[in-house]
């Protein structure tokens, strides 16, 4: 794969074409993952250089995508279509969770007037499956499907300290480092330090960590063997309330819609 590609989407490097792995797939679906926020158009060659692909695989990939409705050609640019919802509406609309979680976090947000998320971890990142705003909170654009850094989000924290010691050990090999603002956690030590603390007290606090002004408040989601299987936030702005009193405000409400899901999720599951 090409090193343009971010590090969370090479997933087959080292993996070879065989009974249990199908080159040809594997690269259609990283032509589709490599389109983004940043990139929603790309010529051919684009898509050959972020994919590692030939110009010649790259267009047989896209144009099968074409076919089939995924994809649509404008000129020399290529775009997905909304069809391709249809690949993740697949994995929510499977999913017992989802389908029951949604009414809960609408209600936690005409109580708390604040922005409700849940996700799950995926490689080194938190993927978002719902989202209820309250308002728009950070200036990143955050929906369904959108994608934020483990370590240092409130929902990567909580689904960390859930974890097996050995699973959390090849994670944190994977972090890398980086300084959001003047409050992100810059040692290893540290970040093991708080994940431990979240797992000893069931929740998590993030204060300005990943943006300027912006705390969240998560709690785990988990089933019916007692694994954390995805992280429930509350996100809000310091200039409403200050870390300590949305813990205050927040925190008991959060956790009750947290174990409200899990145990409809253990019952129906």
């Amino acid at each position: 794969m090409s090193q343009d590609l971010p590090p969370s989407l090479d997933t087959s490097a080292g993996l070879k074409p065989g009974d249990s792995y199908v080159q040809s797939f594997a690269r259609g679906l990283s032509v589709i993952r490599c389109f983004s926020a940043e990139a929603p158009r790309q010529t051919l060659t684009e898509v050959a250089k972020r994919c590692g692909l030939t110009r010649a695989g790259a267009r047989r990939i896209l144009l099968t995508l074409e076919t089939l409705g995924y994809v649509r050609a404008d000129g020399r640019l290529f775009e997905l279509t909304p069809k391709i919802l249809d690949l993740g509406f697949a994995y929510l609309s499977s999913q017992a969770l989802w389908q029951f979680a949604e009414p809960l976090m609408q209600q936690l947000v005409s109580e708390l007037h604040e922005s409700c998320s849940a996700a799950v971890l995926e490689g080194q990142d938190i993927v978002y499956l719902l989202r209820v705003p309250a308002r728009k909170i950070m200036s990143i654009n955050l929906g369904v499907g959108s994608r934020l850094p483990a370590w240092c989000t409130s929902m990567g924290r909580v689904l960390l300290a859930g974890l097996t010691p050995l699973a959390l050990q090849n994670q944190l090999a994977g972090v890398r480092l980086q300084a959001y603002t003047a409050r992100t956690v810059n040692s290893l030590d540290e970040l093991k330090h708080r994940i431990e603390q979240v797992r000893q007290q069931g929740w998590c606090i993030v204060n300005q960590e990943l943006e300027e002004g912006l705390v969240s408040l998560a709690a785990p989601i988990v089933d019916r063997h007692g694994e954390t299987v995805a992280a429930l936030n509350i996100g809000a702005q310091v200039n409403r309330y200050a870390a300590d009193e949305l813990v205050e405000r927040c925190l008991p409400k959060l956790l009750d819609t947290a174990q409200q899901i899990s145990r409809l999720l253990q019952l129906k599951t």
